[in-house]
């Protein structure tokens, strides 16, 4: 049996400091075999990679998200270089477009967004995207940078752009709203989409699946994405586990 690849999880978030190391040491039994936690500024860049430190089925990603791109230092690209160079940094991430929140100007997201691209592009990493409400320019972004490869996580675009991603070489990946009875547009993209560029992920603490909607979730409930893919591609559980865990270990180089 392969253990599941929970690609995306926030445990440095403050939600998980009451009971951060039980939750983190229970995983294993829970099936959970990998876990990727990336950075979302330099401060929980850094927090991820000690967390990478201590448990090893941890990895980390190192990067600013769109959120965060104000008031940034003036090296703050070469202090996310630095913590790319660490063993268990995987990606550059997460980095992207952020439309839904109107605090951080698009112009200097789309500054950002760039500066991380190219910098995975000269290290020869992938990059974790995270794109909300912003797919145009996201997609016509990354075209900018054939060289680099990666992920749209919590993908929400459309089939067509799936699409287009899926031939330029990039994965998508999927957390609890797929599980959601009003979903309606990933069902559409996960159907259309070849398995072996699917991912799945909790973005824990946040978007937790049906049975467990409302409440902080970790990726004991990851389990519930892979039963929902299975569902729409008419597959096993344990094939979807088993493939989107090799996607995911494929594309951020890690090995058994």
């Amino acid at each position: 049996m392969t253990n599941i690849f929970d690609t995306h999880a926030h445990y440095d978030d403050e939600q998980f400091d009451p009971d951060r190391d039980e939750v983190l040491s229970a995983l294993p039994a829970a099936n959970v075999g990998l876990v990727l936690c990336p950075g979302c500024d330099l401060e929980s860049s850094r927090q991820s990679i000690a967390l990478a430190e201590q448990y090893p089925f941890l990895y980390a990603a190192a990067g600013v998200h769109p959120e965060d791109a104000l008031g940034l230092p003036d090296d703050w690209l070469e202090q996310v270089e630095t913590m790319t160079h660490h063993p268990k940094v995987k990606a550059v991430g997460e980095i992207g477009l952020d439309y839904y929140w109107q605090e951080v100007p698009r112009d200097l997201q789309k500054e950002v967004f760039r500066a991380q691209l190219a910098l995975a592009q000269r290290l020869d990493m992938p990059v974790i995207v995270h794109d909300r409400e912003a797919h145009g320019d996201s997609l016509a972004i990354v075209k900018e940078f054939p060289g680099v490869r990666g992920v749209f996580h919590c993908y929400s675009g459309s089939v067509e752009d799936a699409k287009t991603l899926i031939k330029l070489g990039w994965h998508l990946s999927f957390t609890g709203t797929i599980t959601f009875k009003n979903a309606r547009k990933a069902p559409e993209v996960i159907a259309a989409v070849p398995l072996d560029r699917i991912m799945v992920e909790t973005d824990a603490p946040y978007m937790a699946p049906t049975p467990y909607r409302g409440k902080r979730c970790d990726s004991r409930y990851v389990y519930r994405m892979a039963e929902t893919i299975a569902q729409i591609k008419g597959l096993t559980t344990q094939e979807v586990e088993n493939a989107t865990t090799a996607n995911g270990k494929r594309l951020f180089k890690i090995e058994d």
